[in-house]
């Protein structure tokens, strides 16, 4: 009979936290996981027992094990068996953490929405509050059955999947019984203004001449969200990115391998989850956001880059060459808020506040581009720990949310500095950090002085921040910086 309590406090998706529960696994100690996601408010709980902002945080009753790390040195050294022994023997003391409430499973998974549970559609409504858009239907019907959509021609140059201006509102007239032409432009422009259609290069409003709009999707078919369509009226961007960010964090935690250092990319193709997930991306095509604040762009961004690689490794197929991985994160896009998003326009023209992708020669956003609008005012380079690209060098993935974003972000970079990302020789006064830092300098400081110190600011109070500290304060000595060879193997089975 195991008398006392082993408790992890964890998130979904993480590597280290799936390792620490194979290890209790393997030697059959039963345990109890505090999912930080389901109950954010005993981060700060563990925050305070421990010190750190890193899972997992391991507890024997009321005592302090450490992280994944910490456990495995005690199993190596022979000493964690001494342990589980005392604990299993002893009763939970009352300053223990408590376990979660016994009428919530203790499991790292999120419950889906019901409308989720039951598997709609691409052409059905994704969640409970759905208000059915009926402008959605008429596009629908101007697309299937007008005959309007087809391809013009003008100064050589054929656009494909277009209608004229004019003919629109003749039809609207005609077909729909809208009183005049002039009715039928404001509508025109009504709809244009909701996302629905664009002008063929994005310069012109709504008109009745014959100038050339496309309906969404129809003009980029390579966005994997393009040909899918959304019968709602679309929901503040927030919450469409909360429920995006609940299903990847679902099958992201259903397919980590046990050992937590690879990702099932083949299962996921096949999970019902995955479907639903796709259907949903549907409604990023039309959402608004024009209003989101720097926390919400943020995890807004950052949880769409994420999710944006998973379902291109899924559908695709991961790159697996320098020539494949520059097309890769220039091409792989989603629709969102009616303009196309690549991976590069998220990661430098969107949380970059517009600098130059690795290996470029512009920047993503020209000066008259409408995404400079929804752009970071300043770079934020902690995004860095937590894009992940799917190799075995990436930080690891994990989810973001708007309230608490700013600490994620610095536990992101945390823990990713405290790994393998950044090593220290005192002897040889040098430090081995991730090519990272060396792609994204001008991120990170225009100095070695500069990128020592934002690496000192992020680093958890720890021996590594010691050294360093130590090293920057021997007056007339260099601090030598290598980089790391970036390892692009797959984070895949």
């Amino acid at each position: 009979m195991f008398l006392g309590r082993v408790l992890l406090f964890t998130i979904p998706g993480c590597p280290f936290c799936t390792r620490a529960k194979k290890l209790l696994s393997d030697l059959q100690v039963p345990y109890v996981a505090v999912c930080l996601e389901k109950f954010p408010e005993r981060r700060y709980e563990m925050q305070e027992r421990t010190g750190r902002r890193s899972v997992p945080q391991i507890f024997f009753n009321a005592k302090h094990i450490g992280g994944y790390d910490d456990m495995k040195k005690l199993h190596d050294e022979g000493k964690l068996e001494d342990l589980l022994k005392e604990v299993a023997s002893t009763d939970v003391p009352a300053d223990a953490p408590a376990p979660p409430p016994e009428d919530i499973d203790s499991e790292d998974n999120l419950e889906l929405l019901p409308s989720q549970r039951d598997g709609a559609n691409a052409s059905e409504c994704l969640t409970n509050d759905c208000t059915p858009d009926e402008l959605a239907a008429l596009v629908r019907e101007m697309r299937d059955s007008s005959g309007l959509i087809r391809a013009h021609t003008y100064h050589l140059v054929t656009y494909k999947n277009c209608f004229i201006g004019k003919d629109f509102v003749t039809w609207l007239v005609e077909k729909k019984g809208l009183s005049s032409r002039e009715e039928a432009v404001k509508f025109g422009l009504e709809l244009q203004q909701k996302q629905f259609f664009h002008h063929v290069t994005f310069d012109h409003e709504f008109k009745d001449n014959s100038l050339f709009y496309r309906l969404l999707g129809d003009g980029y078919t390579r966005a994997l969200n393009a040909q899918l369509s959304f019968a709602c009226i679309p929901r503040p961007a927030v919450d469409v990115a909360k429920d995006l960010r609940r299903y990847i964090v679902e099958i992201y935690d259903d397919f980590l391998t046990a050992d937590g250092a690879a990702v099932d990319y083949r299962g996921i193709s096949a999970s019902k989850k995955f479907e639903r997930y796709v259907h949903a991306t549907a409604e990023l095509k039309r959402v608004d956001l024009s209003s989101l604040s720097r926390e919400e762009k943020l995890a807004f961004f950052i949880n769409m880059y994420n999710a944006l690689v998973i379902h291109a490794f899924v559908v695709q197929g991961p790159p697996n060459n320098m020539w494949k991985r520059f097309r890769f994160f220039n091409v792989v896009s989603y629709i969102i808020g009616g303009r196309v998003y690549t991976l590069n326009d998220i990661e430098s023209g969107i949380l970059r506040a517009n600098r130059k992708p690795v290996g470029a020669f512009k920047r993503p956003f020209s000066k008259d581009d409408p995404r400079l609008k929804v752009m970071l005012d300043e770079c934020e380079p902690l995004i860095h720990f937590a894009l992940v690209c799917g190799a075995k060098s990436c930080p690891p993935i994990k989810t973001y949310s708007a309230q608490r974003i700013n600490e994620e972000l610095k536990v992101a970079g945390e823990s990713f500095m405290e790994g393998e990302a950044l090593l220290v020789d005192t002897a040889k006064r040098e430090i081995s950090v991730t090519m990272i830092m060396k792609w994204y300098r001008v991120d990170f400081g225009s100095s070695n002085q500069e990128l020592i110190q934002f690496v000192i600011d992020h680093l958890p109070d720890c021996s590594k921040k010691e050294q360093l500290r130590t090293m920057t304060q021997e007056p007339g000595k260099e601090i030598k910086i290598k980089f790391q060879t970036y390892n692009w193997g797959l984070n895949s089975t």
